[in-house]
């Protein structure tokens, strides 16, 4: 995690940031990658841009939250409670805000832990609903770009009102529908107890801070080169991706706190470009300007099947209501999170 990510997402945010002074947010998953950023992002607007502290409650099992979210340091206005969201959490205090960015997304741990996905994203979520409900909060639901699954090419870019090509069997089902089941639960609990929630759905954010286990394709591939080998990239290499570097997603999801319409959904990602895993390697090069080997090479086991072939977002519709627009460029974003990765991996796999 970078001091100056951090002060660049505060900025973009001060002109709207106001509405969080003197307000309480609650955030799950705060050990998390997005998690951390949250709560050093609002802690920064504390100290830079409020007229009046916003106060943070942290939940998390600390289950896949790594050395860095196991040994996170609280400011004055932060309190970290160890909770399991599966099980109702009893908040006493009034909250304004709930940030719902529970979850387990990386393929490695969704696999090892299928039934705690599935919890975590439903009933983890119907319990931050009814706490919504009780206390009048406003909420951010932490969907995923995984909900579209393997999109017919005629919609890419997706818009939100895609319905998406998903199985409900499989070793990505625990994770994609139970994030699209947490959708579901988020528009009852709009229209039948007039809860104020809104949908984030985040296309492939990265940048310091992710775990060198973490399995994705950046850090995998950051790990590979710290360890001074070739990067393995899987079957024919032309399964595409957009990415969004973590400072233009942070803005995203708190301008969707702050101003999303209630019971509508945003896609929160960089829409361009859209780059193929060989492709990926030549931007990786153009960033750190050196040659880098690959190759390919069968799925493992370890890995789930049926991968999207694409993912591109249409982010119109966050930018004509959000106020929306990403603006680090993928060769300044891998150049940033390489320069923090060779300082911080291991390379030991």
């Amino acid at each position: 995690m970078l001091a100056t990510d951090i002060k660049e997402s505060a900025d973009r945010l001060s002109d709207n940031a106001e509405s969080l002074a003197g307000k309480h947010i609650l955030i799950t998953g705060g050990r998390g990658f997005l998690g951390r950023y949250f709560t050093r992002t609002i802690e920064h607007l504390n100290k830079t841009v409020l007229s009046k502290p916003c106060r943070i409650t942290v939940l998390d099992s600390l289950i896949t939250a790594g050395h860095d979210g196991k040994n996170y340091e609280d400011d004055a206005h932060t309190t970290f409670v160890p909770h399991d969201i599966i099980l109702p959490f009893p908040m006493k205090d009034h909250v304004d805000y709930i940030l719902h960015a529970a979850g387990i997304a990386s393929p490695f741990y969704y696999r090892a832990y299928p039934l705690k996905t599935l919890e975590v994203a439903t009933r983890g979520t119907q319990n931050m609903l009814e706490l919504a409900r009780e206390h009048r909060s406003r909420v951010i639901f932490f969907s995923s770009s995984e909900i579209y699954g393997d999109p017919d090419p005629r919609f890419v870019p997706m818009q939100e009102s895609y319905r998406g090509n998903v199985s409900c069997q499989g070793p990505r089902a625990c994770y994609d529908e139970s994030k699209r089941l947490g959708e579901t639960l988020c528009y009852i609990y709009h229209e039948q107890f007039g809860v104020s929630v809104s949908t984030v759905r985040p296309f492939n954010v990265y940048g310091p801070g992710m775990q060198e286990s973490d399995y994705r394709v950046i850090p995998n591939f950051a790990n590979r080169i710290k360890a001074g080998k070739p990067l393995n990239i899987y079957g024919r290499g032309d399964q595409t991706r957009t990415f969004c570097y973590i400072t233009d997603a942070i803005v995203g999801f708190l301008l969707a706190l702050m101003k999303g319409v209630p019971g509508e959904a945003y896609n929160i990602g960089n829409p361009e470009p859209e780059v193929s895993m060989t492709d990926l390697v030549k931007w990786l090069e153009k960033a750190l300007g050196r040659k880098i080997d690959y190759k390919l090479i069968d799925y493992p086991d370890s890995y789930p099947a049926d991968e999207p072939m694409r993912r591109c977002p249409d982010i119109r519709k966050a930018r004509l209501q959000l106020g929306y627009q990403p603006s680090v460029t993928l060769e300044d974003g891998l150049r940033r999170f390489f320069s923090w990765s060779d300082k911080v991996y291991t390379g030991i796999s």
